[in-house]
């Protein structure tokens, strides 16, 4: 729709900045190839990302662990947007079941999007799902059930890079106990997803592959979990509230805004166009500007 245009017209505006300012393409993207080794691809990511290896660890929250990796994607130059509503429309909310992300493909402006509605836990693995695409060089809509077997082969592979980019197998056999009981599994699933800042839906399905709980003990839990789930579904979605100004860091992408200020700052663009390639205008735009850009902006 209208939404996916202008993240389309962002990029292109974006991507003819950087290259006319002498900006160098991202070389990660299309870096990795579809049959490459799984593990390779997620430590590929995490290191350009910055990331130790145990970096969720250190981390209190789910929301702290999105907020550090979303920051730690834009220092890497790629633009991430969550939004939780139809443009500016706070009434017109983000339908999770018709799509949890996408990503916008390209080696200046690569964009990835997350829907801010969908749970903390999701929003983690949409994105961590979304960077794969970006190694792979193709642009995908997530709109699969969560985790479920996609038919298509590069969906099954991002997926597959996403789960060992957040729960590295090395980690999680050293976190593991070395006998799953049908009595206690469900606590240790529920512990490590705290640990690694997932749903333990993905820790459970890696416990699977990995051959340590049978299928049956797996599709048990998965559905006994999504009760769980409904249940909570009211209280845990974020429905995008709060600070105006904080929430256009992701609408907007903080990375794309600081891009659009300078670029105004450097008389590259008009305030006009910069009012529409933000949706931000007036003393809204000036705010926001001060506020993120501080002392560089006036």
């Amino acid at each position: 729709g209208n939404s996916h245009l202008l993240k389309k017209r962002r990029q292109t505006w974006l991507r003819e900045y950087l290259i006319e300012t002498g900006y160098a393409p991202k070389r990660f993207v299309g870096s990795a190839q579809i049959f490459d080794d799984v593990k390779e691809v997620a430590d590929s990511i995490r290191h350009t990302l910055g990331l130790p290896i145990d970096w969720a660890e250190s981390v209190g929250t789910w929301q702290d662990a999105l907020n550090k990796i979303f920051r730690s994607a834009e220092k890497a130059g790629i633009l991430v947007v969550r939004n939780g509503v139809v443009g500016n429309n706070t009434r017109r909310k983000l339908n999770v079941a018709e799509f949890r992300g996408f990503v916008l493909v390209d080696d200046y402006a690569p964009l990835i999007f997350v829907n801010g509605r969908d749970y903390k836990a999701a929003q983690m693995f949409t994105l961590a799902h979304e960077l794969a695409h970006l190694w792979l060089g193709s642009s995908g809509v997530f709109d699969l059930a969560f985790l479920q077997p996609a038919d298509h082969d590069i969906e099954r592979i991002c997926n597959k890079i996403a789960a060992e980019f957040l729960v590295p197998t090395e980690l999680l056999y050293r976190h593991l106990p070395k006998h799953l009981s049908r009595s206690d599994y469900a606590t240790v699933l529920q512990d490590l997803a705290r640990r690694f800042k997932v749903s333990p839906l993905v820790i459970g399905r890696r416990v699977l592959d990995m051959g340590l709980i049978s299928n049956q003990m797996y599709r048990t839990y998965y559905d006994e979990y999504l009760e769980v789930l409904q249940k909570r579904e009211l209280r845990e979605r974020d429905d995008g509230g709060g600070d105006f100004y904080h929430n256009q860091n992701y609408r907007v992408g903080r990375l794309f805004f600081t891009y659009v200020a300078n670029a105004v700052k450097e008389n590259k663009l008009l305030y006009r166009e910069a009012y529409r390639l933000t949706g931000l205008s007036g003393d809204t735009f000036e705010e926001y500007a001060a506020r993120e850009l501080g002392g560089a902006w006036s």
